[in-house]
């Protein structure tokens, strides 16, 4: 059994019931986890880190032209840029890796605060806001309290100590392993499901082409039924994913176990499922998201234990959502066919292209303000995203989808940020509620994934060492929504861990 206790720094380390204190008469002092010279300059970095994300990027965009207004929705904006900016200093200067919180907290400052904040201030929004400016401020407003009751989960969940069962006489009750033989079935399945996919669609050269072509191709292949988006998402979905999974699995063996490096064997699988995913989840033929979902999850599979890698992915996600994000795109259309990108301020892109997160927010409000709250139809739509329409006539489509048609747009593919989703269905109560436990389910998560990455842990082949990864590249997906469109890769992942983990933990230590 697992409980958590504060160490001397003010971090909570897991530590397991019986087991001798750090520093206590059952043993040695436990050494520190950090060297000297990082935690030095951690706190040299500290100020300058948390005075750039909570004041002065705030005040080079409050400083662009055209930021004469000053209402309600600007204050409430800037308040929540600051407050997500502190929380994510927070997140990069924590002792402890956070995946999930910290992902969550980049996204928020990103895509809910920085940007919607330019947008404000020069006084252009990407999508068409057809509501009253007080939308604008309700969606501003429930964003910020969705992300306090965010802030109380993740408190709730430590406040309570982690509880591990301890495995019984035969091996059973453990933390959940890959089993070696159903892993090596997970590589047999990557490579026939991904064969499948490039054979569906023509052949490997159609994935180095376009997002464009790539979608004409599925459209043309017979995979999707008129109206039905059901068939293509599963064969792309599975052509996709077990590739992924093995791959970040046979990622973590080598990184963590000096006997894989040595066998030929291992190295020649990884190898291997190394060219598949280069072929079937490159950037050029998949979304932007997606790919930062693989490489998220990569980096975090080869460098488990690294607080280093930790903050830098978080910092360098920050510019590179800023910088590098908005021009992504550039293989999304055909060549001739790609949107001229025009820029003549480094925030332009955040007000002309992929944040709509806010404003579509409002939308959604306004879209609700007419018809009422669905009490539960989008989720269920989305969590029943298996079910074709032939058989579900009255399947509800995506949010942001079915908002766009509302709103007269000929393009559709809108997001619908996670607030949206339970804005729709609850309202502001269950917005609170569905993103407190978010929040309590995120710090959880994290708390486990820091044991099971430590060398206490359940070693190469722990589940969660690669589950927790997976994810908090894939919030990217899941915040921006709509929910209906994430489902499909997130159950298939579900599905393929499930079917190789086991719980006889003494029988898999042994087989690694």
């Amino acid at each position: 059994m697992t409980s958590v206790h504060t160490s001397a720094q003010g971090r909570d380390e897991p530590t397991v019931a019986g087991a001798p204190e750090p520093g206590g008469s059952g043993g040695p002092p436990k050494p520190p986890e950090r060297p000297i010279a990082w935690s030095m300059l951690s706190r040299a970095l500290s100020v300058p880190l948390t005075l750039g994300l909570v004041c002065f990027l705030p005040a080079v965009i409050a400083a662009q032209p055209g930021g004469e207004v000053r209402d309600t929705a600007y204050w409430l904006q800037l308040v929540l840029t600051c407050y997500a900016g502190a929380r994510l200093a927070t997140m990069i200067l924590s002792t402890r890796r956070r995946l999930l919180q910290g992902v969550f907290w980049m996204f928020v400052y990103i895509a809910m605060g920085v940007a919607p904040f330019a947008q404000v201030v020069i006084g252009q929004t990407p999508t068409p806001m057809v509501g009253p400016r007080q939308d604008l401020v309700t969606a501003v407003a429930m964003v910020l309290v969705g992300c306090a009751a965010y802030d109380l989960g993740a408190l709730l969940a430590s406040r309570r100590p982690l509880r591990r069962r301890t495995p019984s006489v035969r091996g059973h009750g453990g933390p959940a392993v890959a089993h070696p033989l159903r892993l090596r079935l997970l590589v047999l399945l990557a490579f026939a499901a991904s064969a499948f996919y490039v054979l569906k669609l023509g052949g490997p050269a159609v994935f180095f082409t376009s997002r464009q072509e790539i979608n004409e191709t599925v459209a043309a292949s017979g995979v999707a039924a008129e109206g039905s988006n059901v068939g293509s998402a599963f064969v792309k979905g599975f052509g996709q994913v077990p590739a992924l999974l093995a791959l970040l699995f046979y990622t973590r063996r080598l990184a963590t176990s000096y006997r894989a490096r040595r066998r030929p064997s291992t190295v020649l699988v990884w190898v291997a499922l190394v060219a598949l995913n280069l072929l079937v989840n490159n950037p050029v033929s998949n979304a932007r998201y997606w790919f930062l979902t693989v490489v998220v999850a990569f980096v975090f599979a080869a460098f488990p234990s690294s607080a280093a890698v930790y903050r830098t992915v978080l910092t360098a996600g920050v510019v590179g959502a800023l910088v590098l994000f908005p021009y992504a795109d550039r293989f999304r259309y055909e060549e001739g066919s790609q949107r001229a990108v025009q820029s003549s301020s480094v925030f332009d892109p955040l007000v002309t292209k992929d944040y709509d997160q806010m404003v579509m927010f409002a939308n959604t409000i306004s879209w609700v303000g007419t018809r009422g709250h669905t009490y539960g139809r989008q989720l269920a739509g989305s969590g029943l995203f298996f079910v074709p329409r032939a058989v579900w006539s009255g399947k509800p489509e995506d949010t942001g989808v079915r908002v766009g048609q509302w709103m007269g747009l000929r393009m559709t593919n809108l997001s619908a940020p996670l607030w949206t989703e339970f804005w729709v269905d609850f309202g502001a109560t269950g917005m609170i509620g569905g993103m407190a436990l978010i929040g309590y389910a995120s710090a959880r998560t994290d708390r486990r994934y820091a044991l099971a990455v430590t060398r206490a842990g359940p070693g190469p082949g722990s589940v969660l060492a690669i589950a927790a990864p997976l994810i908090a590249g894939y919030t990217f997906i899941l915040l921006r929504g709509p929910l209906l469109q994430a489902a499909g890769k997130l159950a298939i992942a579900a599905l393929c861990l499930a079917a190789i983990s086991t719980f006889r933990e003494r029988r898999a230590g042994r087989r690694r």
